[in-house]
């Protein structure tokens, strides 16, 4: 007698053997399909290569605004950290009549005061005080020489000049020098909430530049006039 796994093993050979050559069918036409999606990239290559070819073969834009501005000229007697920037006028100075016959008063009256004015806040500054910034400065570093260019007020003990809202920065010098910075002592500050047993602790340490003032000075009317800054303008007539 035959079992029932002989039994079932000797019926199911032939249909293995009649299943083999669909299944070798199957796996033509799947290689068939893998070669087609193979060769399918092949024929799109070419693109962007062309693309490539015309681009580097096109002309450069000629637009009057995307030109290379001129060179600045460069003073030799400093290294390239301390040139001074280009000024930002174009027009020369204008003055009145009346300001050049009272200018020489205010220029060999001694010491002179100024407000200067650093990221819009004023301070009262005259030559040989010591400015502690509230805030630290960036980019600078102590015996760096800095020139304060805005001004609303600038006096003596009997005159004073006053701008709107700024004086021109050709009138006048005023320069400072950087000391160092300065930090405060530790600050711990404690934050707590309501019904919360949680305290927390914030510190700070905050750092300020030191700056002291080395000159405050007024122009003559012949330095101005040696500059060719000067354009008298008639006082107008009420």
């Amino acid at each position: 007698m035959f079992s029932r796994s002989a039994l079932a093993r000797a019926f199911a050979l032939p249909l293995e053997q009649a299943a083999r050559p669909s299944l070798t069918r199957t796996t033509t036409f799947r290689a068939c399909l893998h070669q087609a999606t193979t060769t399918a990239p092949t024929t799109q290559a070419e693109e962007p290569l062309s693309a490539n070819r015309r681009t580097e073969s096109s002309t450069p834009d000629t637009h009057p605004t995307r030109q290379t501005p001129s060179t600045t000229t460069f003073r030799t007697d400093l290294p390239p950290s301390k040139q001074p920037i280009p000024p930002t006028f174009t027009n020369p100075l204008r003055v009145s009549q009346s300001l050049l016959t009272t200018l020489p008063y205010l220029t060999s009256q001694k010491p002179h005061y100024i407000s200067a004015h650093l990221h819009d806040r004023p301070y009262l500054l005259t030559e040989g005080d010591e400015l502690r910034l509230p805030f630290r400065m960036p980019n600078v570093a102590p015996g760096d020489v800095l020139r304060f260019n805005r001004a609303s007020v600038l006096g003596s003990r009997d005159f004073t000049l006053k701008g709107s809202p700024y004086i021109d920065e050709r009138l006048f010098e005023c320069r400072v020098r950087v000391m160092g910075v300065d930090s405060e002592p530790l600050r711990v500050k404690e934050k707590t909430k309501r019904r919360r047993r949680h305290v927390q602790r914030v510190t700070s340490k905050h750092r300020y530049t030191l700056l002291r003032v080395m000159d405050v000075k007024v122009k003559t009317v012949e330095e101005l006039k040696s500059q060719g800054e000067v354009v008298v303008v008639e006082d107008e007539k009420a």
